[in-house]
């Protein structure tokens, strides 16, 4: 059994300047669903680390009940000095900190669909998948001139980051080291002006870096080609590089989330019923 969590924190979205009440597109409730059942099907509980907007937005489509270990507003107490906009991801390590090892930490947009224990027996640590080190996105310590007080010397910068769409932590030591590291760095760096660099350094470099400063084993579990192309045998979903493509094409979105509707028909029964009574998704579920 692995115990699993998923995250939400909202600040983000209002900090953009929304001006509507909050909201999750309909595609990603639907992959929120398929992440969750399928989880817990196949590894173990799971459950949500979110803040009181998201919990009401849960409880008001009536969705909690997704998580068998429950909704859990920890996500309050992240700092109001965090630079939301900057490091919107930042209540994925806030979420991680107080979490206890073994757990897996997972993107409401991944789904696991087999047994992911065999993957990851003897490891301190593992994620979905490496990144390429391009500079644009994973620049080096120069381009961080808003950090101040934190220590890049002491970092290997040749490691390739670990994408943390799912990771694993199995040793809580390392866990605690990397959640501290980078918060460590998201408090050294209120006046972050970039909405890409800093946020992939702090969640995904830092991760491969404190992994190679602690010599931790640590894994990843897939690759790009074998991700996207199908190579890894049904094992993962990753929905992220098909959101935008979605977004421009009606036909697409309707498409995929009736895919979704149908795979949580077939497999969830009694949860897709509950599912299909949430307005926005009833449409879906109708043939």
């Amino acid at each position: 059994m692995l115990r699993a969590f998923h995250s939400n924190w909202t600040r983000p979205f209002f900090v953009r300047g929304a001006d509507r009440p909050y909201a999750v597109e309909p595609f990603e409730l639907l992959t929120t669903a398929l992440s969750a059942l399928a989880w817990r099907r196949e590894n173990g509980p799971i459950r949500m680390i979110c803040d009181s907007e998201a919990e009401r937005y849960y409880e008001s489509l009536g969705l909690c009940f997704l998580w068998d270990e429950g909704v859990h507003p920890l996500l309050d107490a992240v700092p109001q000095d965090v630079n939301a906009m900057a490091f919107w991801a930042a209540g994925k390590l806030y979420a991680l900190s107080a979490m206890p090892s073994p757990c897996v930490m997972i993107d409401t947009d991944f789904v696991c669909w087999k047994p992911l224990r065999p993957l990851v027996e003897g490891l301190d640590a593992a994620a979905i998948h490496r990144e390429d080190i391009m500079p644009d996105i994973y620049p080096g310590p120069a381009a961080f001139p808003q950090t101040h007080g934190f220590d890049f010397a002491a970092l290997d910068w040749s490691v390739q980051p670990l994408n943390t769409a799912l990771a694993y932590f199995g040793d809580d030591a390392f866990r605690r080291y990397y959640t501290d590291t980078a918060i460590r760095f998201i408090r050294c760096s209120p006046g972050a002006d970039d909405v890409l660099t800093y946020m992939v350094f702090a969640e995904q470099r830092l991760l491969a870096m404190c992994a190679a400063k602690r010599r931790a084993r640590v894994k990843a579990l897939s690759d790009l080609p074998a991700l996207f192309g199908g190579a890894q045998q049904g094992y993962f979903t990753h929905i992220w590089g098909f959101k935008q493509q979605m977004r421009d094409e009606p036909a697409l979105y309707e498409d995929f989330c009736r895919r979704c509707a149908a795979r949580l028909r077939r497999d969830f029964p009694d949860a897709a019923a509950r599912i299909a009574r949430v307005p926005v998704l009833t449409r879906y579920f109708e043939d």
